[in-house]
């Protein structure tokens, strides 16, 4: 069993800066791909970006490209989520996801939906006031 725990998150704002961290325990994230999904009010959840286990290709969705950079350190069991000129529209619930490569970071394919990733952190708030 693979744990997933977030931290970082609170209220900043426009323009600001956040670092969200995830501590994973139970699994090695060594090989497996590790990312971030965000749910916005009253939205689904959406992957905004991840890293390839095999190989460490990044992956980010547009609307966070080139503010957002992910990051890992597997020998700390870590994922980090750098954010930059954070906008009101990044407001949302922040998850750490777990999975291998073909369902969580695949770049010859569409993003993966929510129900197809297994493991989840419980989620950390993001809020940013305009």
């Amino acid at each position: 069993q693979l744990d997933l725990v977030e931290s970082g998150g609170g209220l900043v704002q426009s323009g600001e800066s956040l670092r969200l961290s995830c501590a994973a325990s139970g699994l090695p994230l060594d090989y497996r791909a590790v990312g971030w999904f965000r749910q916005a009010p009253g939205k689904e959840r959406e992957r905004i970006s991840c890293i390839a286990g095999r190989d460490d290709t990044t992956l980010y969705a547009d609307a966070v490209k080139g503010r957002f950079t992910i990051s890992r350190d597997n020998a700390k069991s870590m994922v980090y989520l750098q954010m930059h000129h954070l906008k009101s529209e990044d407001k949302g619930v922040y998850f750490c996801v777990v999975d291998w490569d073909r369902f969580l970071c695949n770049a010859k394919a569409e993003a993966p939906q929510a129900r197809d990733i297994n493991y989840w952190g419980q989620g950390t708030q993001v809020t940013v006031s305009s």
